[in-house]
């Protein structure tokens, strides 16, 4: 993450410049990872004003905001931040005070810095931001610009776009764009999810976690965060980049159709989502006799909330009482070798005709 205690960027005069023209920052390319967010705390009023944002964006719950607002405000904000405030307590780094998310990002970015560092030198600097809670897009962005960052490639680190991931990041990056006065140029990078380098990665995570079991799982569970089904007719590509990651890490795996499975979780409300849930899909395949399984996230690119207290204890405990005698969660690539070098690459071919 940028650190604005630090020493003040270089400063030029610009090119063909008069003498007495005032120098400015040397021009450099911005990138910007960003995530979705995390709470500050988990206290009530941290918590309550993080959800307020998430579940008040229009990407994320497009129910008139005339019957929304009200059910939220009033009923859903006065109950839930003490549940996922007891959520998020189960699994905070109580260490640095930040949830697991914070922690992972900033190891991601330190490291996808690092290697640009090593490629193109200090022409190109990087950040990261949340799109709900902090550090928000816009103190990023406009810091980055500050820093004199002239150009900035905007990385909304989901692998499988989706309105209410890709789309709203982009949305947030577009606003603060709204209000510059020097207005930098900008690319956002599309959805990665039939990258091979990051199939490779994911299959090494399979290969490795797989290797450490004492006997192999009788099915791996390809769990992906769900949206309305309605979103599928209405135009968004999730559902169908979900299914084709499965069937690429499928096919580096080597392995036959019967041996891997797509679900999806996280379900909210009383519609329709996508299909199979996953935590009535591990029960489902336990009384089926799958007894073993390993569940894996290929939509996260850094665990959170939904990896670690979703996976990890919910939908662990639906199979377990269904019958299940060993479930074994594989972690997100996170900060993994084989993962950066995989942002890394992405990141690199959009950066093409910006900078060799």
């Amino acid at each position: 993450m940028l650190d604005e205690t630090r020493e003040s960027p270089v400063e030029v005069r610009p090119e063909h410049a008069p003498d007495d023209h005032p120098k400015l920052p040397k021009p450099k390319i911005g990138v910007m990872l960003a995530n979705l967010g995390t709470p500050d705390a988990t206290d009530y009023w941290s918590m309550r004003r993080y959800l307020s944002q998430f579940l008040s964006d229009r990407r994320v719950i497009d129910y008139s905001p005339w019957l929304w607002q009200p059910l939220l405000q009033g009923i859903i904000l006065s109950r839930r931040p003490f549940k996922s405030g007891a959520a998020y307590r189960s699994i905070w780094n109580n260490e640095a005070n930040e949830s697991p998310l914070m922690t992972i990002t900033k190891a991601q970015t330190s490291a996808i810095a690092a290697a640009l560092r090593e490629i193109y030198g200090g022409e190109v600097e990087v950040d990261f931001c949340m799109r709900y809670g902090n550090p928000s897009t816009r103190s990023r962005v406009e810091a980055m610009a500050a820093r004199g960052c002239r150009k900035i490639l905007f990385f909304p680190l989901y692998p499988q776009y989706a309105g209410a991931t890709t789309a709203t990041a982009n949305d947030e990056l577009f606003r603060v764009l709204m209000d510059l006065k020097w207005q930098p140029p900008v690319r956002t990078v599309p959805a990665y999810s039939d990258q091979p380098e990051y199939i490779d990665a994911l299959a090494q995570s399979v290969e490795r976690a797989y290797a450490a079991e004492e006997a192999e799982p009788d099915i791996l569970v390809v769990s992906y965060h769900g949206v309305p089904r309605r979103y599928l007719t209405e135009g968004d590509p999730y559902h169908c980049q979900c299914q084709k990651t499965t069937r690429l890490l499928r096919e580096r795996l080597g392995w036959d159709r019967d041996r891997i499975t797509t679900t999806f979780q996280s379900r909210f409300g009383p519609e329709e989502w996508l299909q199979p849930y996953t935590v009535e899909e591990v029960a489902r395949l336990a009384q089926a006799g799958k007894k073993r399984i390993a569940v894996i996230a290929p939509a996260f690119s850094a665990d959170c909330i939904e990896t670690l207290e979703e996976i990890n204890e919910e939908i662990r405990e639906s199979f377990e009482h269904a019958g299940g005698e060993h479930f074994s969660y594989i972690p997100c690539l996170n900060d993994d070798p084989a993962h950066i070098k995989a942002l890394v690459g992405v990141i690199r071919q959009n950066l093409a005709g910006w900078i060799g």
